[in-house]
């Protein structure tokens, strides 16, 4: 079996795990997500926080996104600019979206609207499993990792702060990295934000 195999047949099990939450864990849960993200400086006070819009059962940021208008910071979502390449458009509530080739709702904008990747402060990131060292199984579109490839070689967190947005019960013991994964800084659960280069040195 490839490397390639083993990660479809995880993608799948982690699905099946993720899709098993009751809507009463999920709606606490996002509410957790946004506590927990309280904890991290940063994202109290930084101008620019990317995040996504939830689908497949992944974590809703409803409750995040609230919480950033009434600070005033400005929540960008991701738009496909070319290929296995994201940039991110200011979103509010209600402002106009359409779905990509994915079926994922992107916001309606002009080429003038999209920021690049290194522009924004904090970026949530979805995910399907992780591990405490910030390693995540996604999709396997490949397009965060090379949307961020830039921050691949770092040794610490840098800006912009990736930060992966999961249910507890998302957690895997180890991901084997690949040479094109790109480290996450920190993990918010609904239960705890986790420190990804804690025990890096």
């Amino acid at each position: 079996m490839t490397v390639n195999d083993e990660r479809k047949m995880l993608r799948a099990s982690l699905r099946t795990r993720r899709k098993a939450l009751t809507a009463t864990e999920r709606i606490a849960a996002a509410e957790g997500v946004a506590n927990t993200l309280g904890q991290l400086p940063d994202f109290l006070v930084d101008s620019r926080i990317a995040g996504y819009w939830a689908i497949d059962g992944e974590l809703p940021l409803h409750a995040v996104v609230g919480q950033l208008a009434q600070r005033g910071q400005q929540y960008c979502l991701p738009r496909i600019s070319g290929p296995r390449q994201l940039s991110f458009v200011p979103w509010r509530a209600g402002e106009e979206l359409e779905s990509n080739r994915y079926g994922i709702p992107e916001p309606v904008c002009t080429e003038d609207d999209l920021i690049a990747p290194q522009a924004v402060d904090i970026v949530l990131l979805p995910l399907l499993g992780f591990d405490r060292h910030g390693y995540r199984i996604g999709y396997g579109g490949g397009y965060y990792d090379a949307s961020f490839s830039f921050l691949r070689e770092r040794t610490e967190a840098l800006s912009p702060l990736l930060v992966g947005i999961a249910y507890a019960a998302q957690e895997l013991e180890a991901i084997k990295a690949e040479q094109w994964d790109v480290k996450l800084d920190y993990i918010a659960t609904e239960k705890e934000l986790i420190d990804c280069w804690v025990d890096a040195a």
